[in-house]
């Protein structure tokens, strides 16, 4: 509070958007600061960032579509990529058009409000598809070294349960979150170092306590990054155990083949995923958060579909049937 103070003696009070609710001067909107440092790349970043927006939604919506009117794809590993796709395009449209508008504008400002619904989905989109990795993995485990027992194993109903229960759960763990969050005060500065709301640089404008939402920050990293992250490692260490045991290449070379792409996928999200959260509060850095933002918001949606349709031959096949002009 002693800090705060003292910043608010410094900083102009014309500067911050505030009510006055009992004796006490609270922000009513907030100002993301984007990429506002370097204007010079405006031009370049709002290029950059549209073409990945584009791609990442045109990508994920024609996966949605292909699956949904194939037959040949009603698989369990489809209908865990349905729901992957599905929360990219919820991931990347939950900050994408408020991050163009920065760029386009000298000040990008957003309500307390849409801050706090942006952060709901944002983090709800983003913890459902890193459990949903876990799964596919578990799928990929079950398919690979227990083939005879597949389809009983990963029955429609059982697959249902699963994607279900990631939804939900991600649900009730995000409205702990917000909750948590909306107990806090804002009193000001309300310029967040990021170019969409995130919990860490939030909390660092907060002039409450926020000693209970760092506590859940902990819990949630060691549940959705570690944890979850070594549920995946111990999948794919039994799935190469046995790929190593098949005695013909041909078998080692399908079955590489069906859980490569989502190797890579895992990789590259918990890369960005561990530069952004893994880490206390009070070490954040805004220029590695941003960085490890666009990887995980934007670039991670972008490739996702373009990793899982170029290395697999039934989805291609699928979009050719759906959409004629693909067959050139």
């Amino acid at each position: 509070m002693k800090l705060w103070l003292e910043i608010h003696l410094i900083v102009p009070e014309t500067s911050f958007s505030l009510r006055t609710m009992s004796n006490q001067t609270l922000v009513t909107k907030f100002v993301l600061q984007g990429f506002s440092e370097h204007p010079e790349y405006r031009v370049l970043l709002f290029s950059c960032f549209l073409s990945l927006y584009s791609v990442a939604l045109t990508g994920n919506i024609l996966i949605i579509l292909a699956i949904a009117f194939n037959p040949r794809l009603r698989t369990p590993m489809y209908f865990f990529l349905f729901n992957l796709a599905t929360m990219d395009i919820i991931c990347t449209s939950s900050i994408m058009p408020k991050a163009l508008e920065g760029l386009v504008l000298e000040e990008n400002s957003i309500s307390y409000g849409g801050c706090m619904a942006q952060l709901y989905f944002l983090t709800w989109a983003a913890s459902s598809e890193l459990l949903l990795l876990s799964v596919m993995a578990y799928d990929r485990y079950a398919a690979i070294c227990h083939p005879l027992h597949y389809s009983t194993a990963m029955s429609k109903a059982f697959c249902g349960m699963l994607v279900a229960g990631v939804w939900a759960l991600c649900a009730f763990n995000t409205a702990i979150h917000a909750g948590l969050m909306l107990r806090l005060d804002f009193c000001g500065p309300n310029v967040v170092a990021h170019f969409f709301c995130e919990v860490p640089p939030l909390l660092l404008l907060s002039c409450s306590s926020t000693y209970v939402n760092s506590i859940m920050i902990v819990l949630a990293d060691a549940f959705y990054g570690i944890l979850n992250f070594l549920m995946t490692i111990v999948s794919y260490g039994f799935i190469i155990s046995s790929i190593l045991k098949m005695r013909t290449a041909e078998g080692k070379k399908k079955a590489f083949s069906t859980c490569s792409s989502h190797l890579v996928v895992v990789c590259m999200y918990y890369a960005a995923v561990f530069c952004a959260y893994i880490s206390p509060v009070s070490s954040y850095s805004a220029e590695k958060s941003k960085l490890a933002g666009v990887l995980y918001t934007m670039l991670s949606p972008t490739l996702n579909p373009l990793i899982y349709t170029l290395r697999n031959k039934e989805v291609k096949a699928a979009l050719r049937k759906l959409f004629p002009f693909f067959r050139n």
